[in-house]
């Protein structure tokens, strides 16, 4: 049954199956408290006596009868008056309220004091809306709340509408403020990390000090990630005990404040970042803020992040013909050929990609205007006559004639000063009249708040994709923003080049896609750093780093996994010694480090052996019959690679837990210690599974071939490994 009612002074349950779950949303008019059920999670807030919109409950899934209800909550002193002390579920700056806002605005007469208070609702489906007012002045902020069925991820975002005759300059907007119960244990996890060092897992305790997660560098960025993760010191592992978890639907500059409030409780506010942000509301106008996801489980770190992951698969990656597709096997030239491409090399690397079972083939940087080095030619695409005399036909051909898609690197929101597009468009790119433009890897950032700039690089980009048959773009994003100005708009509309930017590469991307439904994108930015769920939900696969050596691949695959869906996350075979640290490792190791994603090659193949290509191509037929348990599966973390002597053990399970993909990894082993065995977790006890290595390899002599999954769980598995970059693969089917 789907219906809306304002539901003011009136109280109802909708009850809605969505695939065999059910999600509720509720209003007891009596004690006036909003509530969400989805999955395993309840989610509750209130209206309180001083129609403030406060936090009630967020937790383990109740019992429909069970009462839920808040306290009516004053100020503590005359320090710290009501405004301060209510857990607010969307705070505006104003009142006497002292914690992070998720509002402030300033009027042109100079008012800066904001209060919102309650004034309607309505309820549709699994969702709540709820319209706040300024007590005095023209502004409305209207809440959205959506509770996902399966998985119990609520998503919460904000509207903000100018109903006055002149326009408001908005200085903070978030999406949401999330609030905890009172406990001095909380522990925050977080990523931070740079170029070629993403994903490094970081914690600290949840204080009155407060701690701010963020980007200012116009993009997502490496140096922190817009997710969160809170656990309980002494309660939660990663197999158990409570832990919440976000993440920010937002690729441009962002915030997420973390504290402990005057009255104890954690409160979590996130979205636009307000660091040198400005927005002029017009009258009328309406500003949308990302939305903001949030989740929670009983079950653990380990558990917090299947649920977030199989919320992103269900809800946030993108479709085709209804479908999440798999990801192929895939080969990329930049590690072979750097700019130095041609169309007899290509074709060359394709039939040696053809021949390890590669299933789409990606030629990198190089193939356009006077692209030779990074100093010229971004931003000119063109193919490049001389490196193709016949265009990219001839190329497209060559590789789909041997059985592999075509695919294609791009750097669109990018220009080199030395290019035609430059040349002929000064002003095109983000800059401050008068000042020096920094470079950053010789390039300049084009400015796609300008609906000029937009426009063209639709139509260059739905010219390319028309004209070539072309299925997939590595779409890459090679540095951050400097000199953030938009001089050809008034100065009162500048800073608004944070939030336009963004949504007119949202508009392209998703025009992209309706145009042309069969093309496939990846987002990378100099590797990871532009992942978040706003541009996954446009993408259909992320570069989670340039960093392509094995056992640091390990670490930064670790803290990826933490927050996002490993079946999107690509990882490569690439040659050795590594150029990053020069280290050497066997062939076989660096498979298996990157087979617990998306799997992809970049080697020079014309440099391998025979027993290189005999070697990749079983493990890229073992990872195909693996694949859709990694990339659809459960991810268990049975051991966490550490910084120093890095050990990995993950498993794989299946959704119908049919099978199961264990993959240990060892940098080194010392003297003659035991390892102690492998305890699975995920599969059906009652069940019996076979097990072989992917390599074909025997088992070790004592391994049995077949057992229960109680066994399996329980008893474990021995995996002897001794030397340095050892590693065993197993797949257990069962019977």
């Amino acid at each position: 049954m789907r219906f809306a009612l304002s539901a003011i002074g009136f109280a109802m349950i909708l009850t809605l199956p969505v695939e065999g779950a059910q999600a509720e949303a509720s209003y007891d008019a009596e004690r006036r408290v909003f509530r969400l059920d989805g999955g395993d999670v309840t989610y509750a807030f209130k209206v309180s006596r001083d129609d403030l919109l406060q936090s009630v409950y967020w937790g383990e899934r109740l019992e429909a009868e069970d009462p839920i209800d808040g306290p009516e909550i004053g100020g503590l002193s005359g320090f710290d008056v009501t405004a301060n002390v209510v857990p607010q579920e969307y705070a505006g700056w104003g009142g006497g309220l002292f914690a992070d806002p998720a509002l402030k605005v300033a009027w042109p007469d100079g008012n800066r004091d904001l209060v919102l208070h309650y004034r309607s609702h309505k309820i549709e489906r699994d969702a709540v809306t709820v319209e706040l007012q300024d007590i005095q002045r023209p502004l409305t902020v209207i809440l959205h709340y959506t509770i996902d069925p399966d998985t119990g991820v609520i998503g919460r975002s904000a509207s903000i509408r100018n109903d006055g005759d002149m326009s408001v300059r908005i200085d903070r907007a978030a999406a949401a403020g999330y609030t905890l119960p009172v406990d001095e244990r909380y522990r925050l996890h977080y990523t931070t990390g740079r170029w070629a060092a993403e994903w490094q897992r970081g914690d600290a305790p949840v204080s009155a000090a407060g701690t701010v997660l963020e980007s200012r560098r116009g993009s997502t960025g490496s140096e922190n990630n817009p997710w969160f993760m809170i656990t309980v010191d002494g309660e939660t592992t990663e197999q158990s005990g409570p832990a919440w978890i976000g993440a920010l639907a937002w690729s441009g500059s962002w915030r997420i404040g973390v504290a402990r409030d005057v009255a104890g409780r954690t409160r979590i506010t996130g979205g636009f970042n307000p660091f040198d942000f400005a927005y002029s509301l017009a009258p009328r106008e309406t500003l949308e803020t990302p939305v903001f996801y949030a989740g929670y489980s009983d079950g653990g770190m380990g558990a917090a992040s299947r649920v977030f992951h199989r919320f992103q698969r269900q809800s946030i990656l993108p479709r085709h013909d209804g479908r999440l597709p798999l990801r192929p096997v895939l080969y990329n030239s930049w590690e072979a050929t750097e700019f130095a491409v041609d169309e007899a090399g290509q074709m060359r690397l394709a039939d040696l990609a053809a021949r390890i079972g590669v299933e789409r083939f990606v030629m990198d940087d190089g193939w356009f205007g006077e692209r030779n080095s990074d100093h010229a030619g971004l931003g000119d695409w063109q193919v490049n006559p001389e490196k193709f005399p016949n265009g990219l036909k001839p190329l497209i051909d060559h590789v789909q004639a041997r059985g592999m898609e075509f695919g294609l690197w791009v750097e669109p929101e990018m220009v080199n000063p030395d290019s035609e597009l430059y040349r002929a468009h000064p002003d095109w790119v983000i800059n401050f009249e008068g000042r020096p433009r920094t470079e950053g890897r010789n390039q300049l950032v084009l400015n796609l708040a300008r609906q000029d700039v937009r426009d063209h690089l639709l139509g260059v980009l739905d010219d390319l994709l028309s004209k070539n048959d072309i299925r997939f773009l590595k779409w890459d994003y090679n540095r951050n923003w400097s000199e953030p100005g938009w001089p050809s708009v008034p100065v009162d509309e500048q800073q608004e080049i944070y939030v336009r930017y963004m949504r007119n590469l949202y508009y392209i991307l998703d025009e992209l896609r309706r145009r042309h439904p069969g093309v496939e994108i990846e987002s990378c930015s100099g590797g990871g750093g532009r992942i978040d769920l706003g541009i996954m939900q446009r993408t259909d696969q992320v570069w989670t780093s340039d960093n392509t050596d094995p056992v640091d691949r390990l670490l930064i695959q670790d803290g990826y996994t933490q927050a996002y869906d490993p079946g999107v996350m690509m990882a490569w075979v690439t040659d050795s010694p590594n150029w990053v640290n020069r280290r050497s490792t066997p062939l076989s190791f660096r498979f298996l480090s990157a087979m617990q994603g998306g799997l992809g090659i970049g080697n020079d193949l014309t440099e391998w052996t025979q027993e290189d290509f005999a070697t990749a191509k079983r493990y890229v037929a073992a990872y195909k019959r693996i694949r859709p348990t990694v990339q659809r599966g459960d991810l268990y973390r049975i051991d966490r690679p550490e910084e120093g002597d890095v050990r990995s053990t993950t498993l794989y399970v299946a959704p119908d837990r049919s099978q199961a993909a264990l993959f240990a990894l060892v940098q080194g082993t010392h003297r003659l210690d035991p390892r102690r065995p492998i305890r699975l977790q995920g599969l059906n006890e009652d069940a019996r599974y076979s097990v072989e290595r992917m390599d074909g390899e025997p088992l070790a002599s004592a391994t049995p071939t077949e057992a229960s999954g109680a066994y399996w769980m329980r008893h474990g598995i021995d995996v002897p490994l001794r030397g340095d970059f050892q590693g065993v693969g197993l797949i257990f089917t069962r019977q």
